[in-house]
């Protein structure tokens, strides 16, 4: 066998060692190497490509929070001055004239703040006139001017900001305007109530913040005298402010500010996009692509702490796009060098040790083609290539092994699979599956469904009519599988018996209760809720062992009262309570297992017993109370929900419309 391994290898040429042979060989392996190195140096490109976009996100979001960091500070100074101030107007409510001083001092010592004014409710001083507003100014040289504002040209009394400042009694930014004096500096401002002795509202203090003075100090590098405002925002990063209405608060083209809005320069979806961004509140930095006034570009922003002010970070992708060419470029093009560095100095290596190394290959194929008993070249390397062929020969041992073994647990597994199919039909041949189950009458309409997380098992339900009395039950065994599908087993049938002979609810689960404690060696339990409905007079009598409480699904939609009881099967002698309530025609007892509510997506959040409600009065308001479109939409809607994500439990629902009309 292994001469023939070798004529196999040496079929064309009687010489061991060729002279050409080291050449064509690593001629071969270059190409090889460059064909089956391409894909994944391109892949390696890209993902490089990928990566550095990752950095670019990260380090936006690094910028974003220092720019941010600096917007809070700002108006955390501005709100804080105002708040601080407040008292001391409100001590000097009596002297007027004192409020002069008070707001110059505050415009002098807050850099940050342009101007301030107390505006006071119509004739809080009658000998100051019907309007009276102490105001202080920063010009443009520094000096601080200090004046009175308000008359008829001026009547803030009924200006919008001004009631509702009043109204609301709370400190907030007010909305962007523009000056009353010269109509052309943009301003928003800080507005806080002003109480007299008695607590009422008399005054606001309103603090402005320079929004031109907002952008150039604090947002944005000045750009360069030759570029114009539109490259600029077309090919540089920039920051920008807006309101929860989306309207420029700053930006790098003065232009915008207060006058548009962030929605009027995003071409792709704006109201949704934008309308998401500004009305995100929560204290976190965010990404989201978007198409600015057709340049694609990433915007990373960050709700500003105690506003309603979003500040965002404009970074184009043709920026991203370069830079990750350039390193991707680079990377690969020193991958392609170190390839041929490789191969070149390789040359001889490659020579020696592909001898042995075919030899060993020419076995391997016969042993993959299932002859395990292919005699293996002997070597004398004593290197990496000796342990090789070492370590193939236990391989074919272990093949041989594995491949009777194999044999024969593909065998028991069939056995396996085959009876748990036969379990689950058993399971489900004992559960109700003939809807609707009483088709000749017009009291009522059952509908039910069992969905396993496994082949088979430990939910249940059952019903049947005796004495014009609807017994019902539904349980859930803890754990899954086939103990739980065997404990349920018992459960219905003990049900099916007990309830046959016994007409009240509590009595029921108290006999299933001592039945299935008594050597309970597995410790398990099932929880359940056994009802009888009077189909005559609507009277429900039950009894809950530690079940989801029902819902009643009628002109609205409610929870059905339970006591607390334990699970069946934890404790004998256990006694149960009874409840009662009467159902009122036309209305479904929705009842299911916590395989509902608790069901869970890929990211572990559960459905949940409010999800359960909103659905329930949805499908309600949509007309679909009935039993099987209801438990249909109810069960369609937790698979939406679940999505990719494994069914962790078994689902059971069942709904009972009690029908009968009023005579």
């Amino acid at each position: 066998m292994f001469k023939n391994l070798l004529s196999r290898f040496w079929k064309k040429s009687d010489n061991p060692y060729p002279k050409s042979f080291g050449k064509r060989l690593t001629r071969r392996i270059m190409l090889r190497m460059f064909i089956f190195m391409g894909i994944p140096s391109f892949l390696l490109f890209w993902m490089i490509f990928g990566s550095s976009y990752v950095v670019f996100e990260e380090f936006g979001q690094k910028l974003l929070k220092g720019r941010y960091e600096e917007v809070r500070r700002i108006t955390s100074d501005v709100s804080v001055a105002s708040v601080n101030t407040a008292p001391y107007i409100e001590d000097n409510l009596d002297n007027p004239d004192k409020l002069y001083d008070i707001m110059e001092c505050m415009v002098r010592t807050n850099k940050r703040i342009r101007s301030c004014g107390i505006s006071f409710i119509a004739d809080y001083y009658p000998q100051k006139g019907h309007w009276f507003c102490p105001y202080a100014v920063r010009r443009d040289n520094d000096t601080i001017e200090t004046k009175t504002i308000g008359d008829k040209d001026h009547d803030y009394l009924q200006a919008k900001w001004f009631r509702e400042a009043v109204s609301r009694d709370s400190c907030y930014w007010g909305s962007p305007f523009f000056d009353g004096v010269d109509k052309k500096t943009a301003l928003v401002s800080y507005l806080v109530p002003i109480h007299d002795r008695h607590q009422r509202v008399v005054a606001v203090l309103g603090v402005d913040l320079s929004l031109s003075w907002f952008s150039d100090k604090l947002l944005f590098q000045p750009a360069r005298k030759e570029d114009s405002v539109e490259w600029v925002n077309h090919h540089r990063i920039y920051y920008f402010v807006t309101d929860s209405t989306g309207t420029f608060l700053a930006h790098p083209d003065k232009k915008r500010i207060i006058n548009k809005k962030l929605q009027d320069y995003v071409t792709n979806d704006p109201e949704s996009i934008c309308q998401g961004m500004i009305a995100d509140r929560e204290d976190y930095t965010d990404n989201v692509e978007l198409e600015i006034e057709t340049i694609e570009s990433y915007v990373s922003y960050h709700p500003i702490k105690y506003t309603t002010w979003t500040v965002g970070l404009v970074f184009p992708k043709v920026i991203m796009e370069i830079v990750s060419y350039v390193i991707g470029g680079l990377l690969l093009f020193f991958i392609v060098i170190g390839i041929l560095v490789v191969l070149v100095s390789g040359r001889n290596a490659i020579r020696k040790a592909t001898f042995p190394i075919r030899l060993l290959a020419l076995s391997a194929d016969d042993v993959a083609k299932g002859n395990f008993r292919t005699p293996l070249p002997p070597l004398n390397s004593r290197d990496e290539i000796q342990l090789l062929r070492d370590s193939f020969q236990k391989m074919q041992q272990s093949l041989s092994q594995y491949t009777e073994q194999l044999t024969k647990t593909t065998a028991e597994k069939a056995t396996i699979e085959s009876e748990l199919n036969i379990a689950h039909a058993i399971q489900m041949s004992m559960l109700p599956k003939t809807f609707p189950p009483y088709p000749e009458r017009n009291d009522v309409d059952i509908y039910g469904q069992v969905t396993p997380a496994k082949a088979v098992g430990g939910d249940l339900f059952d019903f049947f009519i005796r004495d014009e009395k609807l017994f019902f039950c539904i349980g859930d065994v803890s754990g899954k599988g086939v103990p739980a599908s065997m404990f349920m087993a018992v459960a219905r049938s003990l049900f099916r018996n007990i309830s046959a002979h016994v007409p009240e609810p509590h009595i029921i689960a108290k006999a299933l209760n001592d039945s299935m404690s008594e050597g309970n060696e597995m410790n398990m339990f099932v929880t359940m809720f056994v009802g009888v409905l009077d189909l005559q007079t609507g009277v429900l009598r039950y009894c809950n062992a530690g079940h989801d409480a029902p819902l009643l699904i009628g002109k609205d939609v409610s929870i059905l009262p339970c006591d607390a009881n334990l699970p069946i099967g934890v404790v004998d002698d256990w006694d149960y309570t009874v409840q009662e309530t009467t159902i009122v025609p036309q209305t479904t007892i929705f009842l299911f297992t916590d395989g509902l509510n608790e069901a869970e997506n890929v990211h572990h959040q559960q459905f949940g017993d409010e999800q359960v409600l909103s659905m329930a009065k949805e499908l309600l308001e949509n007309g679909e109370s009935q039993p099987m479109p209801f438990v249909q939409r109810m069960a369609a809607a937790v698979r939406f929900f679940a999505g990719a994500a494994e069914q962790s439990d078994d689902l059971t629902m069942l709904a009972i419309q009690y029908k009968k009309e009023s005579e």
